[in-house]
């Protein structure tokens, strides 16, 4: 065995097969010492005489999760990754891509360039360079293409979404039916290459065939793109890349690459994206714990509540392939529950998500109880039940008397005051915030908040679970509406004054879905039920009577019984069984005649207008929640919206989007505000002290 000095690629001789294994933990990163480590170990078997064959693989679980992101930030690219793989698929000597675990981006570049390619049923494959803002970067729009066919590729690249290997026919030359029997495989190619003495088939070479493929294809995948991927540049420069593909000769179509690959890498966009990736990892380590404190044993789940939010709190468990008992009071409401579930999960097997064994697997870990008694042996226990003070204090009270020592004792609340639920058990370290987010199972985002007395064990515990569940975990503290909820009632308050002053919901949604957001306010109210926000309202008086204009229109609409979608009317009108909105002039007219009771004149107001009234207060009280440790970092703030709320990922969430566009014209905006609106003002636009602080000092937030 031979084994060259840089020890991030390994070169293994064996015979005349020469191994070059990547070695780059955890995710064998193509950093710029791997790509040195690739060009030395190539060149080193292209000059020896009895080396026949050359394998590229890696000794990890994953062949490679690509570039080194950091380094988009630092310049430091050389070697550049095309030029790598340039030498790989000019070599004289047949070259081996043997995937023993999943390749994505420049990994799956790295193995595009080789001449063969082989791997494993059921391994995955994908190019998710659009997640990052950009497109890729080292020819996988030029060779995807040529192996797979265009309507494939394009999805692929388009989409970022990763692929089995079995899906991708004439990707692979072999596919092994185990990763074990790989290197089987690996011999057997090798072998047959050789014997058979065969030319090497660069991808370069191989020509596309415009007929394989629909002349409007690329017309109608725009068509069909443009309203998920609004207003995010990536997507139409990958559609572009592979178009390059298709008219252009093979080198002219890699200049294209690198043209619209660069475009997209100096954007703020790329950069918004970038941060979220990022932030999303860094969110995952905190200070609360070590790496010596303990994490307990979670075998088993308690929920309480078989609702649509305790119901899909124990999916995420089932599909986790954790047993719930879930607990109702009354044995109809559990049966609903239950029966729900199993819909829910018969919809994705009907989809094809799932196969109709998973559906039963995962009903047989779901169990129902109407006795707490039969949550004395759970790990875990998560109440989903209604948001009232008095009847999650009684739960926990039972729960603590049930639950045997060390259960974690976690409350679904997404407004209400953890230590004061924690007052009522004798064991307050136990007890964690696990806010998830409707509809539960569907969600990525879950808020862990740790409470006064909330032991380091509890938290790390829910912290490594979210990631068993396949959650986006981010640490917050206690304050009303935690992070999420608090900075969105921001955003609803403005909203629903400027529906006073004069502009309509359709206007306002409008610009809000045009900044990228999934829905306006007013859709998403009717959507979530305006009644729920009616009811925190009539919680909070003492903190918002001062101001007589809060959200008065809201509370009007539920007065009259205009809850929403669900009763087919709320801020807009919806026709029996549809969800699209319809356009009310009666809300125009209680607007009106609220606003002339509040003495407020109606006035035409600019989208502008509309956009900075909307996404500033949300930024400034993002700023008061980082000023009170509430969040550790903006870019936590940035999880939460992004993962939560859908704030687009390309703008980088709140924080990142006021760092872009300037702090100092976040800070002078809001002070104009507060100048023009009066009392009103006064009391909602003063900037925190943190933003001003930033301002003054050219600082950003994620500095």
């Amino acid at each position: 065995m031979n084994q060259a000095d840089n020890h991030c690629v390994v070169l293994q001789k064996q015979g005349g097969l020469a191994r070059l294994l990547i070695k780059n933990p955890p995710v064998n990163a193509l950093s710029k010492r791997v790509r040195l480590g690739l060009i030395d170990g190539i060149q080193t078997a292209l000059q020896d005489p009895s080396v026949q064959v050359v394998v590229i693989s890696s000794d990890e679980g994953l062949f490679s999760a690509g570039a080194d992101i950091s380094e988009f930030a630092s310049g430091d690219v050389e070697p550049p990754l095309p030029k790598v793989l340039a030498l790989i698929e000019n070599a004289e000597k047949p070259v081996i891509a043997a995937l023993n675990g999943p390749a994505f981006g420049g990994g799956l570049e790295l193995a595009l360039a080789c001449h063969y390619r082989v791997t494993f049923i059921g391994n995955k494959v994908g190019l998710p360079e659009v997640h990052l803002g950009i497109l890729p970067g080292a020819g996988g729009t030029q060779r995807l293409p040529r192996l797979v066919g265009v309507a494939p590729a394009l999805d692929m690249i388009v989409t970022g979404k990763p692929v089995k290997a079995e899906k991708l026919p004439g990707l692979f030359d072999h596919l092994a039916n185990t990763r074990e029997l790989l290197d089987d495989a690996v011999s057997s190619l090798a072998d047959k290459i050789l014997n058979q003495r065969e030319t090497i088939r660069r991808t370069s070479d191989i020509p596309l065939d415009a007929s394989a493929f629909s002349p409007d294809l690329f017309a109608r995948y725009r068509s069909g793109i443009a309203r998920q991927t609004r207003g995010f540049y990536a997507p139409e420069r990958c559609i572009q890349a592979v178009e390059a593909a298709v008219e252009l000769p093979f080198e002219q179509g890699l200049e294209r690459e690198n043209e619209l690959f660069l475009e997209c890498l100096q954007t703020p966009q790329a950069r918004g994206q970038q941060h979220i990736f990022f932030a999303e990892r860094a969110a995952f380590h905190v200070e609360d714990y070590d790496r010596d404190t303990p994490v307990r044993n979670i075998a088993k789940v308690g929920v309480i509540g078989a609702g649509t939010m305790g119901g899909g709190i124990a999916m995420n468990f089932a599909n986790a392939g954790i047993p719930v008992m879930i607990l109702e009071l009354k044995q109809e409401a559990l049966d609903k529950g239950l029966g729900i579930i199993r819909k829910n999960y018969e919809a994705s097997a009907a989809k094809g998500k799932l196969s109709q064994e998973d559906v039963e697997k995962r009903m047989s870990l779901l169990s129902g109880t109407t006795s707490y008694q039969d949550l004395g042996d759970v790990d875990l226990v998560i109440e989903a039940v209604f948001e009232k003070m008095d009847i999650k204090k009684e739960v926990f009270s039972r729960l603590d008397k049930v639950c045997k020592p060390g259960t974690i004792l976690a409350t679904n609340t997404s407004t209400l005051d953890i230590n004061e639920i924690a007052s009522v058990v004798s064991r307050p370290e136990d007890v964690i915030g696990l806010h998830f987010f409707s509809p539960a199972n569907v969600m990525k985002l879950l808020e862990v908040v740790k409470a006064e007395n909330t032991s380091a064990e509890v938290i790390k515990t829910s912290m490594q679970l979210a990631k068993t569940i396949n959650k986006v975990a981010v640490l917050v503290g206690v304050c009303f509406g935690f992070v999420g909820n608090r900075m969105i009632e921001t955003y609803s308050r403005e909203a629903n004054r400027l529906l006073l002053e004069g502009a309509s919901p359709e206007q306002i949604d409008k610009v809000i879905y045009e900044f990228g957001l999934p829905m306006g306010p007013f859709t998403m109210g009717d959507m979530a039920g305006l009644d729920i926000g009616y009811f925190v309202r009539q919680s909070r008086k003492p903190f918002i009577e001062h101001d007589p204009s809060y959200c008065v229109v809201a509370d009007r609409l539920v007065e009259q019984g205009r809850v929403g979608l669900k009763a087919g009317r709320g801020a807009y009108l919806y026709e029996a069984g549809q969800r699209k909105p319809i356009s009310d002039p009666e809300v125009m007219e209680i607007a009106r005649s609220e606003a002339c009771r509040l003495g407020i004149q109606q006035r035409e107001i600019s989208d502008q207008e509309i956009l900075e009234r909307c996404i500033y207060p949300l930024i400034n009280e993002g700023a008061l929640i980082l000023e009170e440790g509430i969040a550790a970092k903006a870019g936590d703030i940035d999880v939460i919206y992004v993962y939560g709320y859908g704030f687009p990922a390309y703008r980088g969430g709140p924080m990142k989007y006021a760092d872009e566009t300037g702090l100092k014209h976040i800070y002078d905006t809001l002070c104009r505000y507060r100048d023009q609106l009066g009392a009103y003002g006064e009391a909602w636009f003063k900037p925190a002290p943190v933003l001003k602080q930033l301002a003054e000092q050219g600082k950003t937030f994620n500095s």
